[in-house]
């Protein structure tokens, strides 16, 4: 496939790299840049969690690993399941025409990559499967596309470097540790472009990586040579508003999960809670909390009281902290009960 336009997240001479803006870039392309040849737009992001659009952000992820470790959780517009993506790989995104043929067509979408990859040095690479690149059997890239507007939107990733422990660790809900035979089962069926470069490539950086593709991919010398359109301040102002209205907004991101129900009980201060929750959008909209505590107040007004609040630790603690939970509990602080609520 023919691939004239470079586009690159670029705002003001510097590259930006927050996972939603990688998003929100592409998406808004989509939907507002027509030129008269197809774009590809390749990046590499801070990391973050992309979760599918159907999926249920709290059964697919570990929150806590998230906050621990300030990785942002971002709901795309497509389905699919959750992946980790971080500045280990290089992300290749495209819009040709429709009639390149290239849609649905894995084999036709990956010829550029393998003959990239191999003047890079990587032997034998090849695309398996239905939209996979593996080198010996083990993956080293997924691919996806679909129709947007009239055009062929697809992409793949690039898997320079990997993570092993983190994508075994955030993509595990409530995990306390990452089991060893995660680890193991990761590494058997990936593997990393790293250890498969031309020795002149062993030690790139990301951004080297990235710029090598290019021009690989491009058939350029040099990454100053590609056509490329620039973003507009007009077109980051657009772009703003989608991750502020969307890519990082709350609403979208947790509160499009489906509803869902579960139970915690644990040994408080106060003595035993058990406490069953139903969520729906994100908030609480059923509560029961049970246990041997002595508390002197009628506890069906904490319940009432945390119905609509988000599953968010500080609005948890925020309400917990409005009440006197003494009186509901006995001896009790509200990051106890916020703790047993997210454990």
């Amino acid at each position: 496939m023919t691939i004239m336009y470079l586009i690159e997240p670029f705002r003001n001479g510097e590259y930006i790299t927050d996972g939603a803006y990688a998003l929100a870039m592409q998406v808004y392309v989509q939907n507002n840049i027509f030129l008269d040849e197809g774009i590809i737009f390749p990046y590499y992001c801070a990391p973050k969690v992309e979760i599918g659009r159907f999926q249920n952000a709290a059964s697919e992820v570990n929150q806590d690993y998230l906050e621990e470790k300030d990785i942002l959780l971002v709901r795309r517009d497509t389905g699919g399941g959750a992946i980790l993506v971080d500045d280990g790989a290089v992300n290749v995104c495209f819009l040709v025409p429709e009639d390149t043929g290239v849609y649905g067509n894995y084999k036709k979408m990956y010829e550029p990559v393998i003959k990239a990859l191999n003047n890079l040095g990587v032997k034998n690479v090849e695309q398996s499967g239905r939209n996979d690149l593996v080198i010996d059997g083990k993956k080293v890239s997924g691919g996806a596309m679909t129709m947007s507007n009239g055009r062929v939107y697809g992409g793949f990733s690039l898997l320079l470097d990997i993570n092993v422990e983190a994508m075994v660790a955030v993509l595990n809900p409530n995990r306390k540790k990452i089991e060893s035979k995660g680890i193991k089962s990761v590494q058997s069926r990936v593997t990393t472009l790293r250890e498969h470069l031309a020795p002149e490539y062993k030690n790139v950086t990301t951004d080297e990586f990235k710029d090598l593709i290019i021009k690989e991919f491009l058939s350029i010398d040099d990454v100053k040579d590609a056509k490329r359109y620039k973003l507009t301040a007009e077109d980051w102002h657009q772009i703003d508003k989608l991750v502020e209205e969307k890519y990082k907004n709350w609403d979208w991101n947790y509160g499009k999960s489906p509803r869902y129900s579960y139970n915690r009980d644990s040994r408080l201060s106060a003595g035993t809670v058990d406490i069953s929750l139903e969520i729906e959008g994100g908030r609480i909209a059923q509560c029961s909390i049970f246990g041997d505590f002595f508390g002197q107040g009628d506890i069906a007004d904490v319940e009432e009281a945390l119905k609509g609040t988000r599953v968010v630790r500080e609005e948890l603690n925020e309400k917990l902290n409005s009440l006197d939970l003494n009186h509901y509990f006995g001896k009790l602080e509200a990051s106890e009960l916020t703790d047993l609520i997210l454990s």
